[in-house]
């Protein structure tokens, strides 16, 4: 690679095209394997994709370091991009939008968020999405669909539309599963009702897979992913209670409510995480009966049952 900061590995047939963030983790994998790369990185970096014999590209979901370099790495490449039905159109109504950082805030408001972190939420959103090219009218991918050998497997969770691609006890897995840090599942406006609920049940398929490997879009590959998958359910289902504790009679918003979960001291962007992380599993709480949701378009809340 002519870039110091982009390396490549390979892990037995499959090269790990690792490229810097700007932000935690500081770094994305893409995999490339018989002429298909998964994901494309930011697309702050810019690889020299002409040269690595790329056939096809595959996303596994549309956050920024998996589908931001899309656009680049298409034209340069010559490849044809493919995403999941559900991923792109989420994509489109995200990056492909003018108001998205608005239309976040708005909703973070409603459940206890002050202005100010709000605030920095739209200027940021604003300033980052010019760096965000994603590939438009992709060859559109769902479940069982076969792409030069690999099956997609739809993993919802961590995004709704979350893509896997299997081939011969091998998953390229984006942010599904990885093995140092617990993927963020979090409830976002427009997204499905029950992110976290979603996230259980694709974690309980993995478990089911009889995989050999993960390769992961951070940290390095998971030899033992039905092991690692019921670590992940097992830390959810401790959360869950964590949650459920901090409810009582009077009601607390979100915000309220991650402040006794994830703590005092976070940035605004962390506490952004930790809201929709805690909304995630306030809205599995109220579908299991252990909590109980109040409040309108402009005030969400949440008490005990």
């Amino acid at each position: 690679m002519t870039n110091a900061q982009v390396s490549v590995t390979y892990l037995d047939a499959v090269g790990r095209i690792t490229l810097p963030l700007p932000t935690g983790p500081r770094h994305v994998h893409c995999y490339l394997v018989d002429g298909t790369l998964f994901d494309t990185g930011i697309g702050l970096e810019a690889p020299p994709w002409r040269e690595l014999g790329i056939e096809r590209i595959a996303i596994t979901h549309f956050h920024p370091d998996h589908v931001g370099g899309a656009e680049a790495a298409s034209a340069e490449s010559g490849a044809v991009v493919y995403q999941g039905g559900l991923d792109y159109a989420q994509c489109e109504r995200v990056w492909g939008s003018t108001d998205w950082p608005e239309r976040i805030a708005d909703w973070f408001v409603t459940h206890g968020v002050p202005e100010p972190i709000t605030r920095e939420l739209i200027e940021q959103g604003h300033a980052f999405a010019s760096f965000i090219r994603f590939a438009r009218n992709p060859e559109l991918l769902y479940e069982g669909t076969d792409l030069d050998g690999w099956t997609v497997l739809e993993l919802p969770g961590h995004a709704d539309g979350h893509l896997g691609f299997l081939r011969d006890g091998v998953l390229i897995g984006g942010d599904h599963l990885l093995d140092r840090i617990t993927p963020a599942v979090g409830l976002y406006p427009e997204s499905r009702p029950d992110p976290l609920g979603d996230y259980l049940a694709s974690l309980e398929r993995t478990a089911e897979l009889a995989l050999r490997v993960v390769y992961p879009g951070h940290g390095e590959p998971i030899d033992d992913p039905a092991g690692r998958a019921r670590e992940i359910v097992e830390h959810h289902r401790r959360r869950l209670d964590d949650v459920a504790a901090a409810l009582g009679t009077e009601p607390r918003t979100g915000y309220d409510i991650s402040h006794a979960v994830f703590g005092e001291e976070l940035s605004p962007q962390q506490r952004r995480f930790a809201v929709a992380e805690t909304l995630s599993h306030l809205e599995r709480l109220v579908r299991e009966g252990r909590a109980a949701r109040a409040g309108d378009a402009r005030n969400v809340t949440y008490t005990a049952p």
